[in-house]
């Protein structure tokens, strides 16, 4: 793969500031024109490097909180099991790792799914699986949407952070129930991030005004935040590290606190489980992971243990299938064909 230059690298940080963002917006920001980074950003999505999608809230499409998964495989079958994984609609994730075990993932009950017996019984029996450890997560405090590659000036962020676009700030605590119209839209944006009020009445026979009217809703009332999918190997983030945290109770709100604010986070996540953190961190090198672990981790009070595995290969993030660095897959598009209008699922948090 052909490595990107400074200028895709600054779209993709513009991007994930502001998804949504008018390509004429962003290119005043980077100094360049509207019709150049039009380009560039075909060109990226042609080469499959990058694509912008919505990340939607948890309780429209799951029956219950996610769950982290560790796999332990038969010797010469790690390969066979991730397979198999990757037919599995409820694996949001796929790693696979050093460590103890060989595979991880991150498992959303969507719904109608029996979650006691996915992890008790469908995917333990799955050929090749030696073990399996799960842990449900308790609270979330970052996720993948809120990783940056931070390469803009504080001048560049605040420019486009002054055009307010909803949809990207944090995640609220509930969304109100949705009618069948916002559902389908919310569909289109599952898929595409930045889809136009125009294409959606196009594809769903609404006015324009209808479109509009309904695509804010579902991003200020945060049923959907656009977010721009790259692989971070792509981007100069090579070392994916899964660390689990155990950490004294009263201490576990601090450590939560202060994971969440580091850079590197891209799942970080209070579980009940062995351990009571996990963070999923991305660095651009094993310098800068010891770093963290010695200068991050090691300053946080209450810690007792640390755990860590490195991924050896990124097969699936966000429901999207990848292959050196590549986005593959189309999957996405039928994770919500499970859920119906209504609103948010029982129990979820």
């Amino acid at each position: 793969m052909d490595a990107l230059d400074d200028a895709d690298l600054d779209l993709i940080a513009a991007l994930q500031l502001a998804p949504r963002v008018p390509l004429n917006v962003i290119a005043d920001v980077l100094g360049s024109s509207a019709t150049t980074v039009g380009r560039r950003l075909q060109q990226l999505q042609r080469r499959r490097l990058v694509r912008v999608i919505s990340t939607v809230h948890w309780s429209l499409i799951t029956s219950g909180n996610p769950y982290v998964v560790w796999i332990r495989c038969e010797p010469g079958r790690t390969e066979q099991v991730a397979a198999a994984l990757q037919a599995v609609p409820e694996a949001q994730s796929i790693l696979i790792t050093t460590g103890d075990a060989d595979i991880h993932c991150t498992i959303y009950p969507l719904a109608g799914t029996d979650a006691r017996r996915l992890l008790s019984r469908d995917l333990p029996s799955i050929p090749g699986v030696a073990s399996l450890h799960s842990e449900l997560v308790l609270r979330p405090v970052r996720q993948g949407i809120d990783w940056r590659i931070g390469r803009l000036t504080t001048e560049q962020a605040a420019a486009l952070s002054q055009h307010g676009l909803p949809g990207t700030g944090g995640e609220p605590r509930t969304v109100p129930p949705l009618s069948t119209t916002e559902f389908e839209v919310l569909r289109l944006l599952f898929d595409d991030g930045r889809i136009s009020a125009a294409q959606v009445a196009r594809e769903l026979g609404l006015s324009r005004s209808t479109a509009y009217r309904v695509i804010q809703s579902l991003l200020d009332g945060g049923a959907a935040r656009p977010r721009v999918e790259v692989e971070p190997a792509a981007v100069g983030f090579p070392v994916t590290a899964l660390c689990a945290v155990k950490v004294q109770p009263r201490h576990i709100p601090s450590a939560l606190d202060a994971l969440s604010r580091h850079p590197s986070g891209r799942f970080t996540v209070m579980v009940a489980g062995s351990s009571a953190l996990i963070h999923h961190g991305v660095f651009r090198g094993e310098d800068d992971l010891a770093s963290f672990v010695t200068d991050e981790l090691g300053a946080l009070p209450g810690v007792r243990e640390t755990a860590m595995s490195i991924a050896l290969g990124v097969l699936r993030r966000q429901w999207i299938d990848r292959e050196e660095d590549v986005l593959l897959g189309e999957r996405r598009h039928d994770i919500l064909a499970r859920r119906t209008a209504g609103g948010p699922a029982e129990g979820t948090g």
